[in-house]
């Protein structure tokens, strides 16, 4: 399964799927079916996951070889974690407000040397004890993703300083997020919200670090490719399930009225 934080080194693009309130194991299989997307984005922030959706989401994204991460909640330990040992390949780290609580993010994802993260085995990560504690440790450590999600004045202000922390493996952006931050909700193609992801752009840049995107449509995600993007989420359940039910009440418009 070719890895995202494999590909994002190499510097290729990575494309997404994101789901979380429509969370199935059928419905991942179905995204899996149409191929096409690089990996698996897991809601865990705004869709109160459960561990066993995590367990259960994984397993169908590894067999359509869909590497997975899971976005999480303003964060705590146990959440980090849990998600790890349910199977999970990563974490994207939300709401962080400067450098020493992205640092930390990443310190409690990684085992020793790196970090401080609680060590079990006995999970799925562990293959449930039968990857010796030798093995386990650093492979663990070199394979897990961590991405850290640039929303807050705080963070916004801390690129730099967040891109250049070791085994940070990505930045990403929250347009919607950001257009809060910049008092004006919503206007994403204000300005102000361009400049702020254009100064993160750079800050990536200078750290040779990818950073990721919620494209706003076609036209944004070019915009975003040129400006050095390398991760776009370009679809979200709900939003599939909407146009479906739209094509499907346009294709029988004469029903509908």
């Amino acid at each position: 399964m070719p890895r995202i934080k494999d590909k994002l080194a190499s510097g290729e693009t990575v494309r997404l799927f994101g789901a979380g309130q429509l969370i199935s194991p059928k419905f991942i299989e179905i995204v899996g079916l149409h191929g096409g997307f690089d990996g698996l984005w897991l809601d865990f922030e705004h869709a109160g996951l459960t561990m066993r959706d995590i367990e259960l989401g994984t397993l169908a994204a590894d067999r359509y070889g869909l590497d997975h991460f899971v976005r999480q909640p303003a964060t705590d330990y146990a959440a980090i974690m849990r998600s790890l040992e349910a199977g999970a390949n990563g974490v994207m780290v939300s709401m962080v407000r400067n450098s020493e609580e992205a640092e930390q993010a990443v310190r409690w994802s990684k085992f020793y040397p790196r970090g401080e993260r609680g060590m079990n085995g006995g999970n799925r990560d562990g293959k449930f004890g039968l990857t010796p504690i030798t093995e386990y440790v650093p492979e663990a450590n070199a394979k897990t993703f961590v991405g850290i999600q640039i929303e807050t004045r705080g963070a916004i202000d801390a690129a730099r300083e967040i891109a250049s922390i070791p085994d940070v493996d990505l930045l990403f952006v929250g347009p919607a997020d950001i257009s809060q931050v910049m008092g004006v909700p919503g206007d994403f193609e204000n300005p102000k919200c361009l400049n702020a992801i254009e100064g993160i752009a750079r800050a990536c840049a200078e750290a040779g670090k990818p950073w990721g995107v919620v494209p706003r449509g076609p036209e944004y995600a070019a915009r975003m490719s040129g400006w050095g993007c390398k991760m776009f989420v370009f679809g979200f359940d709900i939003h599939v399930v909407h146009a479906g039910i739209r094509a499907a009440k346009e294709r029988y418009s004469a029903f509908f009225g």
